[in-house]
């Protein structure tokens, strides 16, 4: 809780060490290159996520019919779709919606990977062996599968592919970060705080979850990439965003057929969802480096 000190208020003195390790991780991201790519990448995705929100160059619903399939111009400054809609707003406008897509996929896929991770630990034998089994058995079925089947009773939206990337990429965290939780559930410092009375809730938060937390990170950050390749594709095929919504897989699937033709309308998509998924690809991999005090010194120094 927040203190009155003289009329003013003050940060609890809890939150002071975190906002340092946070000015620290960050600190440590943009040193290196591929850290301040990574981070002018997503800076400007959410950036323009926002701004599409109240301004777009052109609104998405102004078509052209005498200007189709046109190069860039003055008033078009990416070109003109097969409707003559301006191509950079609804790339804009798509930003918001592939953004919106990539944080409810990986905040699904984090609670049901931490969930299945904790029942893998479990200190049933039973419970740890049937969770085991099904993540195992689970894991080999294609999310394009999970989402053909979800579409059937939802049709084509943005839900199909946030519950099917969720679940998939869930099941993927809970194998890979199932042995480093393994490793801690078994180790002395566990089995000490049990033994002074220590609920195995509290030994799960506070000491066997944290040591997966480095994998976690650069899992969640890599379904995020693959969240936005994901949305692409299932758009294509028809059980992706439903027709009438921007999105980058939107713009990708409208234009893929005429390639030949006219390859800047695929060129500019294309081009975005490479640049995001390199960024945030990158940004897992530094981030991973950033929050380990064992390969950040500097994070060790902040009391």
């Amino acid at each position: 809780m927040a203190a009155d000190n003289g009329g003013k208020k003050v940060a609890a003195p809890a939150l002071a060490p975190l906002a340092r390790k946070a000015a620290v991780v960050l600190r440590s991201i943009w040193a290196r290159g591929e850290g301040r790519f990574a981070l002018v990448v997503l800076a400007l995705w959410l950036a323009v996520s926002l701004i599409s929100l109240v301004w777009t160059p052109q609104s998405l619903w102004s078509t052209d019919g005498y200007h189709v399939w046109q190069g860039p111009t003055a008033a078009h400054w990416l070109g003109t779709d097969g409707t003559g809609s301006d191509v950079l707003s609804w790339l804009m406008a798509g930003a918001r919606t592939n953004l919106l897509i990539a944080v409810l996929a990986v905040a699904l896929a984090g609670v049901l990977g931490m969930a299945l991770t904790a029942a893998m630990v479990s200190r049933s034998a039973t419970v740890s062996g049937v969770s085991a089994v099904l993540v195992d058995a689970l894991i080999s079925i294609p999310t394009v599968l999970i989402a053909l089947i979800l579409a059937v009773p939802m049709g084509a939206s943005v839900a199909v592919i946030v519950i099917a990337c969720g679940i998939g990429y869930g099941l993927n965290l809970a194998r890979i970060a199932r042995p480093q939780a393994l490793l801690a559930a078994n180790s002395g410092y566990v089995d000490s705080a049990l033994a002074n009375g220590a609920s195995w809730f509290s030994v799960l938060v506070r000491h066997i979850m944290p040591n997966t937390m480095p994998t976690m990170t650069v899992q969640l950050s890599l379904s995020a990439g693959t969240a936005v390749l994901a949305e692409s594709g299932l758009t294509y095929l028809g059980v992706g965003v439903p027709s009438g919504v921007p999105s980058w897989g939107h713009s990708l699937a409208t234009s893929v057929k005429f390639i030949d033709v006219y390859p800047l309308t695929v060129l500019w998509p294309g081009l975005i969802v490479t640049v995001v998924v390199v960024a945030l690809n990158v940004f897992g991999d530094v981030l991973r480096d950033a929050v380990d005090p064992v390969a950040n010194p500097a994070l060790r120094e902040v009391a």
